[in-house]
């Protein structure tokens, strides 16, 4: 029984394995190789059960888009206890909580040449979302090699060593597509990271491969992958969410192919589909008794004005394999982080977001059907 007032908190380790990826692949370079052998239905030997010997109840997830810590936010890793205050209370108000880690944790390896913007930070910065309360973060984005494969193996260690689960890159295929995994309130819960931006000739490098380091992605067959990944872990867990990076960069609206993408996801046992990269707010909402969320936007970030300063923490409740209440909290960057927004502002701030449903032609409701 934890005490009173402290949040249960859940891990695992992305080395242990899930008893997820019990599917057969042709090999290439961009496919993943042969699943590890699991006990059908376990959770990873070494994870830890949050809130042990409580009623089985309700779960809470907290969201927030695009993280780095490039510019004026490099300070605040001077103190990363306190690097991310004015948010932190909010994110840990629910049972877990997970971002979009839009940069590679190293500093060492080589930027990809040509690159129009390339980011990366130390180590401080996993203390950083630790503190905040933040229990997993995908490096499934367009900036998660940015600095080549030794970057990317320098994240995955520094993964090892942090209590932040990362998600959606991996030594390989296999680990790549392995979710977070916690058991919190008597339930399970399974969220993958993937991707579907990256440029197109970046995508055989930076895909996972057999033995080869990598991102998860919906790119070309490895869609497939991830639909499959998704319906076994339906299979064997509570309930399964993925993050995804989609999206186009300055566009509320989600591109033509993405709500088929969601569509998917959920006929294969997603109770909610949720992402950005769009560096703006894109539509939320409930499809069916999933829910799927098209842009989180910025949230812990550099590049902040208008539309591009408007943020929030999508909160979901989780259930039985359903998303049963959302809640999305609105809030303005400042000075690189999210502040919370409060009264007639947040009030305001909300009405916007809903609204984008309708301009961008999208049949999502605020409850579930």
């Amino acid at each position: 029984m934890l005490p009173e007032g402290t949040r249960p908190r859940a891990r695992t380790n992305l080395q242990a394995g899930t008893a997820l990826l019990a599917l057969s692949l042709t090999a290439a370079c961009t496919s993943p190789g042969d699943p590890a052998e699991v006990d059908e239905g376990a959770l990873a030997p070494d994870e830890t059960v949050a809130d042990e010997g409580s009623a089985e109840g309700p779960v809470t997830v907290a969201f927030g888009g695009d993280v780095m810590f490039e510019g004026l936010l490099r300070p605040r890793l001077d103190d990363p206890e306190t690097a991310l205050d004015p948010i932190s209370e909010q994110l840990s108000a629910a049972d877990l909580s997970m971002v979009n880690l839009e940069t590679a944790v190293t500093e060492g390896g080589t930027a990809v040449a040509g690159k129009d913007f390339v980011f990366r930070a130390p180590a401080t910065a996993l203390e950083a979302l630790e503190h905040a309360g933040i229990d997993a973060a995908t490096l499934a984005n367009n900036h998660g090699m940015d600095y080549g494969e030794d970057g990317l193996l320098d994240t995955l260690d520094h993964g090892d060593d942090s209590e932040v689960d990362l998600v959606g890159a991996g030594r390989d295929a296999d680990q790549a597509y392995e979710p977070f995994t916690a058991e919190v309130n008597g339930q399970s819960l399974a969220v993958f990271g993937a991707t579907d931006v990256l440029d197109e000739h970046l995508i055989p490098e930076w895909t996972a491969g057999d033995d080869s380091p990598g991102l998860a992605t919906t790119k070309n067959e490895m869609k497939d992958h991830l639909v499959d990944a998704v319906e076994q872990a339906s299979q064997e867990y509570d309930n399964v969410a993925v993050y995804l990076h989609w999206g186009l960069e300055g566009a509320h609206c989600p591109l033509p192919h993405a709500p088929d993408l969601a569509e998917e996801l959920t006929a294969a046992g997603a109770a909610a589909v949720v992402g950005g990269h769009a560096h703006v707010l894109s539509p939320g909402g409930f499809l069916g008794d999933s829910y799927v969320h098209y842009g989180l936007g910025n949230f812990v970030f550099y590049n902040f004005s208008g539309p591009t300063a408007e943020t929030g923490v999508l909160t979901l409740t989780f259930d039985g394999g359903s998303v049963t209440d959302s809640d999305w909290a609105p809030a303005q960057i400042r000075d690189g982080v999210p502040v919370p927004y409060e009264g007639q502002d947040a009030e305001d701030a909300h009405a916007a977001w809903v609204d984008m449903r309708q301009e961008c032609g999208l049949d999502l409701s605020d409850s579930p059907a």
